[in-house]
């Protein structure tokens, strides 16, 4: 098996140091750039926000930055257990999504957000991301704002330069970690090097995910159930050290 990881730069480190002491062979080739917005935050609305729900671990790190502090009176809330295990260096507990759904479907399976009328909601988020989480809690009767921390962009790469360095490099397995890097992956796939790709493992970090796989042609996909490290090990099949 040799493996190529695929998140933004700073962000494969973890995987790195267990596949090295593994003993798996491995590539890095960040598909995404994340960057900070510009986009002020006045910290004093925070007073008037029951609930932070936090999209991913970029969207707890750029917030971070921009935070005197997290506030103590609100509950918090983490799409996926590495989101949640982001905001744990700051010894903050947030409820995250099951095991079986690491994703924004299913956060909104628990019974914390089944009653939420006239609760107030500041989802943090990159720019552009999806809708789901504010359409249902609206829906249920909360108010939610969007506060956009960062944002995505796609790396300036030579799809055929690449592709041609993972296969001389023998990858046969690839990690995705979300949508857009999957969409970034096949985008930058030459027509010749479409049926190499399909032939290669696909790991995934939800149902939605893999779905979104699916519809773009590819077949060898499992499902990680969670993007945090311990997740994509277990569907490797290898063993945490």
């Amino acid at each position: 098996m040799k493996v190529l990881l695929t998140r933004p730069q700073g962000r494969n480190q973890a995987m790195e140091e267990q596949l090295a002491l593994n003993g798996v062979a491995y590539l890095v080739t960040p598909l995404l750039d994340i960057t900070a917005t510009s986009e002020a935050f006045n910290q004093s609305s925070l007073l008037h926000t029951d609930n932070l729900l936090f999209i991913s671990t970029n969207a707890v790190k750029f917030a971070a930055q921009k935070l005197q502090h997290f506030p103590s009176h609100c509950r918090y809330f983490a799409v996926g257990q590495a989101t949640a295990d982001s905001l744990s260096q700051f010894n903050i507990h947030a409820y995250t999504s099951p095991d079986s759904s690491q994703d924004s479907e299913g956060l909104l399976s628990l019974p914390q957000l089944q009653h939420v009328e006239n609760q107030n909601f500041l989802i943090i988020r990159g720019v552009g991301g999806r809708e789901t989480l504010a359409e249902q809690l609206t829906a249920r009767g909360a108010k939610v704002n969007y506060w956009q921390v960062y944002q995505r962009t796609t790396p300036a790469l030579n799809g055929h330069d690449i592709y041609r360095q993972w296969q001389s490099f023998g990858i046969d397995t690839i990690v995705v970690t979300s949508g857009e890097i999957l969409s970034n992956l096949v985008n930058l796939a030459p027509k010749e090097s479409f049926a190499w790709l399909r032939s290669c493992h696909i790991i995934v970090p939800s149902n939605r995910v893999e779905i979104q796989a699916k519809a773009m042609g590819l077949s060898h996909i499992t499902n990680a159930n969670g993007a945090n490290t311990q997740a994509t090990l277990t569907s490797l099949g290898i063993n945490l050290l």
